[in-house]
């Protein structure tokens, strides 16, 4: 990382008299801050914590031109790694890529206890947006607008990107092509948050997993957020769901 944290946007590494991990993985273009509240609702609770700020992220959009979704999934590895010299009993939270992530470490390690999965983004992009954004890349565009902050809340704001950087981007549709087949495997139980209204990952991302999983997967409509509901007006229907999910695997 070349740049300072914005503050705000620090990781998290927490040791705790308990044999309960939590690991909390944040969204594309994002940062800790968008996670903090649930990082701090498991500390407080007693529970280890590691949420690690993801390669690129929480400094300047320039660091992360270059990142990848491979890189994005080490660190979340290397967090996790991190977390079970602590703990035996290891949740993954994630919200948007964070998400992503959570499912594709849920598919790869089946000692996951389980996942809570915020919007999380798990449709594949359709080829024409990817081409779209190819021809982008090579005509010498990096970075194209986003919708950050996609926040329902008044004054609140997520100290996200202004910007979306097109190749770690394409590098995530890479990764959620190769993880829509992996999805079936996931065995720990899942706990999904769903905004009726997002304006970065549509609804349909969850439709798919409730589809894959079925029965193992628990599933709570927001209705008074947009896409980053760790920080809106359903945040408190977040934690305490969150909270009571582990406690239920756990106690």
């Amino acid at each position: 990382m070349s740049s300072t944290i914005i503050e705000g946007a620090e990781p998290i590494s927490h040791k705790a008299d308990s044999k309960v991990g939590i690991l909390v993985l944040h969204g594309f273009t994002g940062n800790c801050q968008s996670m903090r509240p649930i990082a701090d609702t498991f500390i407080k609770n007693g529970y280890n914590v590691e949420m690690p700020l993801l390669p690129g992220h929480g400094t300047v959009i320039e660091d992360m031109l270059d990142k990848t979704y491979e890189d994005f999934y080490k660190a979340a590895i290397s967090a996790l790694d991190k977390l079970k010299q602590n703990a035996s009993l290891i949740f993954v939270v994630g919200l948007s890529m964070g998400g992503t992530l959570a499912c594709n470490i849920g598919a790869d390690f089946e000692f996951i206890k389980g996942l809570v999965l915020v919007n999380p983004l798990l449709e594949p992009s359709p080829d024409e947006l990817t081409k779209a954004l190819k021809d982008m890349l090579d005509q010498g565009t990096d970075v194209i607008t986003s919708i950050g902050s996609d926040i329902k809340k008044d004054g609140e704001k997520e100290f996200s990107y202004n910007g979306t950087p097109i190749k770690p981007l394409l590098s995530l549709f890479d990764g959620l092509k190769e993880l829509y087949d992996k999805l079936q495997t996931i065995k720990a139980p899942v706990i999904l948050f769903s905004s009726r209204e997002d304006h970065v990952v549509p609804s349909t991302s969850g439709d798919l997993l409730v589809d894959k999983l079925k029965d193992n997967l628990q599933r709570v409509w927001l209705e008074n957020s947009y896409h980053v509901a760790t920080l809106d007006n359903d945040q408190e229907i977040i934690l305490r769901g969150a909270l009571d999910f582990v406690r239920q695997y756990v106690d």
